[in-house]
């Protein structure tokens, strides 16, 4: 990908516009996943927590650190997954099978710097900034569920929401986010820059693309834990 390279200004262009479809399309369902995965925690939390020597405010105290650590990482990245790493493949494998890509190598293109390059920047710079966005609504949707619900009072959420609280755990998450894009990124673009045959193959590479990310993802998540949480 760093040989025969375009200009600055063509992969500025390329990066913007993968950010846009690899970003900003995925804010609304990243949103509603992460906002009901929240809620959902938050009252399973409290269900479950039925000891009358437990506080309340362990309740938000559980959902933050679970949200930190592997809701808004983890989860979602099986969703970008899905969602982002599926359609970096069928594009790039309709790609492949209509020639474009051939065209490029005739024109004298670097055809994987000029199409995968720009894909694995700007899903490096967005998926973050999606994780960062998961992660609070994620923690709001449990206040919501907290005060409808009637399982806590606000004092007591955002109490929760402080207690014991570790900065560490916002850059592992962040760490792992990176990990993530990258993997993610990388592999839906292999298995779609190297498609052969014809439409079918692509419906192939795009499924083989998410469930090779997905492990990938899982198997990083616990590499990760095991390297920069263990003692």
């Amino acid at each position: 990908m760093f040989v025969r390279m375009e200009t600055f200004k063509t992969y500025f262009a390329l990066v913007i516009d993968e950010c846009v479809m690899i970003g900003l399309n995925s804010i609304f369902l990243v949103s509603l996943v992460s906002t009901f995965i929240g809620a959902v925690t938050t009252v399973q939390t409290a269900y479950n927590l039925v000891s009358p020597l437990v506080p309340d405010y362990i309740i938000s105290t559980v959902v933050r650190d679970m949200t930190v650590l592997e809701l808004a990482p983890t989860i979602i990245g099986v969703i970008y997954a899905g969602k982002v790493g599926s359609s970096i493949a069928g594009g790039l494998g309709t790609m492949r099978i209509t020639e474009q890509i051939d065209a490029l190598e005739v024109m004298g293109i670097n055809s994987a710097s000029y199409l995968v390059l720009p894909k694995i920047i700007a899903s490096i710079l967005m998926y973050p900034m999606l994780v960062i966005l998961a992660g609070f609504l994620s923690i709001l949707g449990g206040y919501f569920a907290a005060n409808i619900t009637g399982i806590m009072t606000t004092a007591e959420y955002e109490y929760g929401l402080r207690y014991g609280f570790i900065e560490y755990m916002v850059k592992f998450a962040l760490i792992k986010s990176y990990a993530f894009a990258f993997l993610i990124a990388s592999i839906s673009a292999f298995k779609g820059y190297y498609t052969e045959g014809g439409a079918l193959e692509v419906g192939k590479a795009s499924t083989s693309a998410v469930t090779s990310s997905v492990i990938a993802v899982l198997i990083a998540d616990y590499f990760l834990a095991e390297m920069l949480l263990t003692k």
